[in-house]
């Protein structure tokens, strides 16, 4: 599955595209709506009981199942992905996620929040999302990243054995 700014996503087997050297040029998987139109992801889906995940600049984002995209041909204009707006911004990340994955998303301007993939609905595949950070004016999201969700340890828990602490002190 691939996807571009404009908010729209196509998805079709591997098999579709041919193998070939190193130095062919390749074969079209998407076509872009515009000039300014760019690819911002490419996902390759194994499990289909994991959803997609789209993110826009502005700090919209939103799951949607993988059945919801028809697989087509390789070389079409896509299905919408997420209903691009100006209170939206562009696209600008595609990841496939499950319940037990975490996100990070950094804004531009160094804020970094950790969001559980678990907290996300599912969603249509044409609505415009949810607010997954609140940006401020002049700033957008960065990056987005797909983490593994880990178990949070109580502070009082960790204990340090006095030959720890012995071997740790400076002379």
């Amino acid at each position: 599955m691939m996807a571009v700014k404009s908010g729209k996503a196509i998805h079709f087997e591997e098999e579709k595209v041919r193998s070939m050297g190193r130095t062919a040029a390749g074969v079209r998987g998407i076509r872009l709506a515009n000039d300014n139109d760019e690819v911002v992801g490419m996902i390759c889906i194994e499990d289909t009981t994991s959803s997609v995940l789209v993110v826009a600049e502005n700090g919209y984002g939103k799951r949607s199942a993988v059945e919801d995209y028809r697989i087509t041909n390789r070389g079409g204009k896509g299905v919408k992905t997420i209903n691009i707006t100006e209170k939206t911004g562009p696209l600008i990340s595609l990841k496939n996620v499950s319940d037990i994955d975490d996100l990070m998303v950094i804004n531009k301007s160094g804020v970094t929040i950790r969001i559980g993939v678990d907290t996300l609905r599912v969603m249509g595949r044409a609505t415009q999302g949810v607010r997954l950070i609140k940006i401020r004016e002049n700033d957008n999201i960065a990056s987005v990243a797909k983490v593994p969700k880990v178990e949070e340890e109580d502070e009082d828990s960790i204990e340090i054995s006095s030959d720890d602490a012995e071997n740790n002190t400076e002379d």
